[in-house]
């Protein structure tokens, strides 16, 4: 019998297929010790293509990492789209820097580096995103989607990812600080006024998890941080 991995290898194989830029990408990060804590390649071309459904010409990324993802969020824009991403670690930045340069998308793709909630409010007063995904401390996840809405205008779509946590989001007694977070997250997102939103389980070579998604539809009703 198909366990969820063997699924996930012809979905991969099948869907997404071979990219060896992508794969030198991964190997940059595996080999700067970086976790692997990046999508899942089913995942990155989900994200690629509700970017190009929404039309997306800029995005915002909160947690690089290497740049996996800025590239298929870079690749969808286009050569006229922008892509900011923000990285807390300095090491981190570097290396997306150079797997961003590696990709040929270097000139569509900022790297901002700092903490979340303190690049954030930087960007106030420029152009509204059209796309905002959240992948980064979990227990940040109310301040990130505070600053999505604040940052987004009406009908920007809002990706959190990471919002299932192996099933103990459903455990309203946990005390992980992780899934505490993913908890608020969705809780927030299904009382806040600013946004409509719906989340999916998902199964793939990194486990059970899941994901959110959501569009603002009023940037200034009110705020759920």
């Amino acid at each position: 019998m198909p366990t969820h991995d063997d699924v996930d290898a012809f979905l991969t194989d099948t869907l997404v297929g071979d990219d060896p830029v992508l794969d030198a990408v991964l190997q940059t990060q595996h080999d700067g010790g970086l976790p692997s804590i990046e999508v899942a390649p089913v995942n990155a071309k989900f994200l690629h293509l509700l970017t190009r459904i929404a039309g997306a010409r800029r995005v915002l990324e909160v947690g690089t990492l290497g740049g996996y993802s800025s590239i298929w969020f870079a690749r969808a824009v286009g050569a006229g789209g922008r892509v900011i991403t923000i990285e807390a670690e300095p090491a981190n930045a570097e290396i997306a820097r150079a797997n961003l340069d590696r990709a040929g998308v270097s000139d569509r793709v900022e790297v901002r580096v700092g903490r979340g909630a303190d690049v954030l409010p930087t960007l106030e007063g420029e152009e509204p995103f059209d796309l905002v995904f959240i992948d980064a401390d979990k227990e940040s996840n109310t301040v990130y989607l505070d600053w999505a809405a604040r940052l987004g205008r009406p009908g920007t779509v809002v990706v959190l990812d990471n919002v299932v946590r192996g099933g103990e989001a459903a455990d309203a007694a946990t005390t992980d600080p992780k899934v505490r977070g993913a908890r608020a997250g969705l809780v927030m997102l299904g009382q806040d006024p600013r946004f409509d939103a719906t989340a999916l389980q998902t199964l793939d070579r990194k486990g059970w998890d899941g994901v959110a998604v959501a569009i603002v539809v009023d940037p200034v009703a009110g705020s759920g941080a």
